[in-house]
């Protein structure tokens, strides 16, 4: 029988920075095992844009050449950046060529963060035009889902989670504007943290989306989601507490009217509501009021974001998609009007914060998707109302979260009948991010869930990160 050589792939990110900072494996070999595993797996996935390749090995030669890793949480981490945010000596491509930038001469702060922390940047995943849709594909390739490859991995950061869910790389950097870390991240059964309104830098497109987008990170145990955000966030590493007996409400309500959950999503709130009752915590039914104008402002937002970034970036719109050219028309006639106001935005705002204390919980429990994800297809040359619709009726639960600037999180439970994996939402008031961990802590702990997609990675006989 031929000896299969062991491989880091497959490791978490805390194993493998544990493993570079104790000796027992150097950067520059965690780099190559990934890189090897890039190149046999994501010709069938598409989930990298480009992979750096000759300069990752230069980053990872030089983790490994610092005398003082013990202060590196991330040291020899490969980890994949959204290719939205600059990352130096790429461009950043936005989705597609005719919104690409020349190559970046800085890296974004976030990015800056990352490199701080010992991570190698391997390379740049895929997101659909502008970030503006809940599918990942362009011209040049369908981003797929590890889980099953005739699904899409979701969007906007979809080249992000279908990298984490077949062990490209251990975590991975995504942003979230209406949902595009959390929707990814149902779609591939990891965990995905939208941090609150200013805990980290933003710093994108022309306004950041009027305050609506975060940055945050994909992983596939709770451990690697709380050292990522405190890295992004410039905070000292803590150890997750397992919280105190906690009030949680529990709405299967959703934002969008007409939209309800399928019975796989229902199944999926109620064996949270389990788990939750199993660690000590209180569940009562509360359903936030979502009103008729939040999702219509929330819509003009979502229009406008996208004529800011293409009037900011100087494009030709006529070498957009045409239905993102669309988007961009009614963005330019919301903003107009006057239908994008910040004011309306600040009352949604103290209307959520205020959900937690006029109900007496601490936390809130919805679905994380409404359906299945949609078929990985070619959605960039469908129409604009395809695209809407289909990014709308599948998940419609994350985006008044972004309006209020409040953090959320979602959390594998469980499989579809289908065997596409299950997970909820669970959302907070202002600062409560590692409260949040915490709890899908707990739910890891009391029902853990496969690290990656079925069949992945596609390497020999396992990682040595215990030896």
């Amino acid at each position: 029988m031929q000896d299969i050589m062991p491989t880091w792939v497959g490791a978490t990110a805390k194993q493998i920075a544990r493993g570079v900072r104790r000796g027992d494996v150097s950067a520059t070999q965690v780099l190559a095992d990934h890189l090897d595993h890039v190149a046999k797996t994501d010709v069938d996935l598409a989930a990298f844009r480009a992979v750096r390749g000759g300069e990752a090995v230069t980053e990872a030669e030089k983790v490994d050449e610092q005398e003082d890793l013990a202060n590196l949480p991330l040291a020899g981490v490969p980890v994949a950046v959204k290719e939205n945010t600059p990352v130096a000596g790429v461009p950043t491509w936005n989705g597609s060529a005719a919104v690409r930038t020349p190559v970046a001469e800085a890296d974004h702060e976030v990015v800056r963060r990352l490199r701080g922390a010992g991570a190698v940047i391997l390379g740049v995943t895929r997101m659909p035009e502008l970030g503006l849709w809940g599918s990942t594909d362009d011209e040049t390739a369908v981003t797929r889902n590890p889980w099953d490859l005739s699904r899409t991995p979701g969007g906007s950061s979809g080249g992000a989670a279908a990298a984490v869910a077949a062990g490209l790389v251990p975590i991975a950097h995504g942003n979230d504007g209406l949902g595009s870390i959390r929707i990814p991240a149902a779609c591939c059964g990891l965990v995905g943290l939208k941090p609150g309104r200013g805990v980290v830098p933003c710093q994108l497109g022309a306004e950041d989306w009027f305050g609506l987008t975060e940055h945050g990170m994909l992983s596939t145990t709770v451990a690697d989601a709380a050292v990522g955000f405190q890295v992004l966030a410039g905070r000292a590493q803590s150890k997750l507490v397992p919280p105190q007996r906690l009030r949680v409400g529990v709405s299967l309500r959703s934002p969008v009217r007409g939209v309800s959950p399928d019975a796989p999503n229902r199944d999926a709130v109620a064996a949270a509501g389990r788990l939750l009752a199993g660690a000590g915590h209180d569940t009562v039914p509360a359903d936030p009021v979502y009103p008729t104008s939040l999702g219509l402002k929330g819509v003009a937002t979502w229009f406008a974001a996208a004529a800011a970034d293409v009037r900011d970036a100087g494009v030709d719109r006529r070498a957009l998609q045409r239905r993102s050219r669309r988007h961009v028309t009614l963005g330019e006639w919301a903003w107009r009007r006057g239908y994008v106001r910040e004011a309306d935005r600040s009352a949604w705002r103290e209307r959520s914060i205020g959900f937690f204390t006029d109900h007496s919980v601490d936390l809130l429990l919805t679905p994380a998707l409404a359906s299945a994800p949609p078929p990985a297809a070619s959605w960039s040359t469908r129409s604009w109302q395809a695209n809407m619709l289909a990014s709308i009726r599948y998940a419609p639960y994350a985006a008044p979260w972004n309006i209020a600037g409040l953090p959320a999180l979602v959390v594998p439970v469980g499989r579809r009948p289908d065997g596409l994996p299950l997970a909820v939402q669970l959302v907070g008031p202002p600062g409560s991010e590692l409260l949040l961990l915490g709890v899908a802590g707990q739910f890891e702990m009391a029902n853990p869930w496969p690290r990656h997609a079925p069949g992945y990675p596609h390497v020999g006989t396992g990682w040595p990160a215990n030896a």
